[in-house]
């Protein structure tokens, strides 16, 4: 099955539950999960060229550990799981950039996520389709990118809910004239019905 094909399934799915309201949300879900997807198939190509490696967070996160399993953990169980020890605990996870850098990007990476879903059934059949994605594949990640940017351009109701898409050009010319390193702070300007602006500060 495609990339495309699946992320169409996934924002099927969420349609149906009543805590996912918009595509903004839509793509909030999906983001978390993805980055747990993506880190684990990380986590697993620095394990097989370190051979004294250990995971920068608790092995029972990991995505291999209660994700992976499509007939695992589900309903209720999952949505307890996500809400009541993933969230807080990786909210809270004891890493500095220099203590435990990949911890820490994970830290920084669930400060200010949250899951929408309220079904946890519904939320395992989202599960298990971003798992039919292979991120060892180069190609995968790459078309998936694009597929991201796409849905952020399709959001009808952006504008209106504060949020607009930057385009990868600018992104990149951005990062690139700031140079941030991690753990440093970054403060930009959120537009706000063009004539007052909102500070923003970015954690890195």
């Amino acid at each position: 099955m495609s990339v495309s094909t699946v992320i169409k399934s996934i924002q099927d799915i969420m349609r149906k539950d009543a805590g996912v309201d918009g595509d903004a949300q839509r793509i909030g879900q999906v983001a978390w999960l993805l980055f747990l997807k993506v880190f684990d198939s990380q986590e697993e190509e620095l394990e097989l060229m370190q051979d004294d490696y250990e995971s920068p967070i608790p092995e029972e996160y990991l995505w291999r550990s209660w994700a992976a399993d499509k007939e695992g953990i589900t309903g209720d169980a999952l949505l307890d799981f996500i809400n009541n020890k993933l969230f807080p605990d990786l909210k809270n996870l004891h890493a500095t950039p220099k203590t435990n850098p990949r911890g820490f990007v994970v830290k920084e990476a669930f400060s200010d996520a949250f899951n929408y879903m309220k079904n946890g059934t519904l939320l395992r059949q989202v599960v298990n389709k971003l798992d039919e994605i292979d991120f060892h594949s180069n190609q995968e990640r790459h078309t998936f990118g694009d597929i991201y940017e796409k849905i952020l351009k399709d959001l009808q109701s952006a504008g209106n809910a504060g949020e607009f898409y930057t385009p990868r050009a600018v992104t990149e010319f951005m990062v690139e004239m700031v140079d941030p390193k991690l753990g440093e702070k970054l403060m930009g300007v959120v537009p706000l019905k063009r004539r007052n602006s909102l500070p923003k500060i970015v954690h890195l």
